[in-house]
């Protein structure tokens, strides 16, 4: 069996998810590779996932974070360096979950700790998850990732993976919080690095000690860099998402509003607003001014400045909104 090892050393995760993809697309007969890489500060969600529900995106991108999306189903998951990821792109025909699991449990004992799979795609430590894993099956080929929780932060994770308080009813697929545990807790001398050698020796047990050292001229710049002005953009990050409807809520001095939005790809194709303020006819103006926008607070925002309000009290009445939405922060 043909086998290669690419372990890279940028921490962009839209970079290393085009480097995925690509390698998925470069599978041969008789192939598997095994790719190790690490994301700084990052969420990503699954491929059907809806990021305003599975995460806080606001404080995500304020904290100079980044939101990504795979190209696998599964639930969504906080990245930064005291993660390691892994992938083994493989041939359809010598494909085996349980094969591929083993790599990583036998790596994980190896470092004396007593690792199980547990559940649809869960390795635990008793009953604590260190590592989460998701599919995606093409005609020729799979990929089969996951997660490796070392040494994270588990209080940022925490607040990244938090559902907004807003009422959200959504097709996407919701995420199962589960206890997680890093190797760290249980080994306090583990490495990245200490986990990283025994996947490779694991892997290289179990396909064989040939395996290639693969690098980055190993690889089609040109066609992973197109890769990766997908996964940068808006429209896989956001305008992916499942259409869900969203209802915000709030009241100022001059009465309570309500704003509902139906979203699609991103975009709100419908506001409607809800207030008991008593200018009726300025209520009126403000569903027009945000349907076409993208599903974005400050957009919406800056959409609301552009209307042509010029007395006093309206004036007011919109910049309390439109600072309201933007500290709403979606």
């Amino acid at each position: 069996m043909k086998t290669g090892i690419l372990i890279t050393n940028t921490f962009d995760p839209w970079w290393n998810l085009a480097v995925e993809e690509y390698l998925l697309e470069q599978v041969q007969s008789n192939e598997c590779i095994l790719y190790l890489w690490q994301n700084q500060n990052t969420v990503v969600v699954g491929k059907n996932q809806n990021p305003w529900k599975e995460c806080r995106v606001d404080l995500i991108e304020k904290e100079g974070g980044k939101l990504a999306r795979r190209i696998s189903g599964g639930g969504a998951v906080f990245h930064d360096l005291g993660n390691l990821n892994f992938s083994f792109l493989v041939d359809r025909e010598k494909y085996s979950i349980p094969a591929q699991l083993e790599v990583i449990l036998s790596a994980v004992r190896r470092l004396g700790i007593d690792a199980r799979f547990s559940g649809r795609n869960d390795l635990t430590i008793g009953d604590k998850k260190f590592s989460g894993n998701a599919f995606c099956y093409r005609k020729q080929a799979a990929l089969h990732h996951g997660t490796i929780l070392i040494s994270v932060d588990r209080e940022k994770m925490t607040r990244y993976l938090q559902v907004a308080k807003e009422k959200i009813q959504s097709k996407g697929i919701e995420s199962i919080r589960s206890r997680v545990v890093n190797l760290k807790e249980l080994q306090p001398n583990i490495t990245i690095e200490d986990v990283k050698e025994s996947i490779v020796d694991s892997f290289k047990q179990y396909y064989g000690s040939n395996a290639r050292t693969l690098s980055m001229n190993n690889i089609d710049r040109r066609k992973v860099e197109e890769l990766y002005r997908k996964y940068a953009s808006w429209e896989w990050r956001y305008g992916e998402t499942p259409r869900f409807n969203i209802s915000i809520s709030t009241r100022f001095g001059w009465g309570g509003i309500e704003i509902g939005f139906v979203v699609n790809n991103g975009i709100v194709n419908k506001a409607v607003v809800y207030s008991d303020a008593m200018d009726e006819a300025f209520i009126d103006m403000l569903p027009e001014a945000m349907e076409g926008c993208a599903f974005n607070s400050r957009d919406i925002a800056k959409s609301l400045y552009d209307l042509n309000v010029n007395e006093g009290s309206r004036a007011h009445m919109l910049d309390e909104i439109a600072q309201w939405l933007i500290e709403k922060g979606f």
